[in-house]
């Protein structure tokens, strides 16, 4: 793999592919149980395949790259049904980690210009329209970006003791959601740099940040939520049911 950054003719190659990675080696400590929240039933199927199932709905999507844990008991009894569609890694002990080993699997093919494109396996409530939306504006960028909402509600900073210091102004802040799709290259620069210098990043634009690039904001829907807690099951299930119906 070539260490030098895309150039702008390399960024308009139409040729480039898509790499998609879904982290699932997490346990989702706190969620709480014995079951990882990926493994989770939502609406007679897994929380995972769920995710997996609405991104191979994408036409530019050919495989999903799934780092796992290698205690994982479940994936192996799922795995058939993606047979040559969804590829195991090992995952890593955080997010990031399982990034990179995926990134690592593919880089004997992989060219710096092509994409990698990351989403949270705990987001089964992502759109298609919202997916093909984050490709289309991203097409011609040197960089990336990723799907996130404005946020709309009063921030806060709170004390130590848990009162209120201050108020945040909210104009130009965003909630960073997923997918997040990002030059191959430059991806990797990113989290090896953050890896080398252990600094944590929650999300692949934080690792783009780092070597000085500003990763495009693409708004998305607000229902594309993160699994975290157990009442997030029912909310999603919610979405899920009125997604169904609009992509009818």
């Amino acid at each position: 793999m070539s260490s030098e950054f895309p150039s702008q003719s390399q960024s308009q190659n139409a040729n480039a592919r898509i790499w998609v990675i879904v982290p699932a080696a997490g346990i989702g400590r706190r969620f709480g149980g014995l079951v990882p929240k990926q493994y989770l039933t939502l609406n007679g199927k897994s929380v995972l395949e769920h995710t997996l199932d609405q991104l191979l709905r994408v036409p530019q999507i050919e495989c999903i790259w799934l780092p796992v844990s290698d205690s994982d008991s479940v994936w192996p009894t799922i795995a058939p049904r993606y047979q040559n569609r969804v590829i195991s890694v090992a995952g890593g002990a955080e997010r990031a980690d399982s990034v990179l080993n995926a990134m690592r699997a593919i880089s004997g093919e992989a060219r710096d210009d092509d994409w990698v494109l990351v989403h949270d396996v705990a987001r089964p409530c992502i759109r298609l329209q919202d997916i093909e939306k984050l490709i289309s504006s991203v097409a011609n960028s040197d960089v990336g970006g990723l799907l996130a909402v404005p946020v709309a509600d009063t921030l806060k900073m709170a004390e130590n003791d848990g009162r209120v210091k201050s108020t945040i102004p909210r104009e130009n802040l965003w909630r960073a959601y997923t997918p997040q799709m990002f030059r191959f290259g430059l991806l990797w620069r990113g989290m090896q740099e953050a890896l080398n210098g252990e600094i944590s990043v929650t999300d692949e634009a934080s690792a783009l940040e780092l070597l000085g690039y500003k990763p495009l904001l693409v708004e998305g829907h607000s229902d594309n939520i993160k699994i975290t807690h157990p009442q997030d099951l029912a909310l999603a299930e919610l979405f899920l049911d009125r997604i169904r119906q609009a992509e009818l």
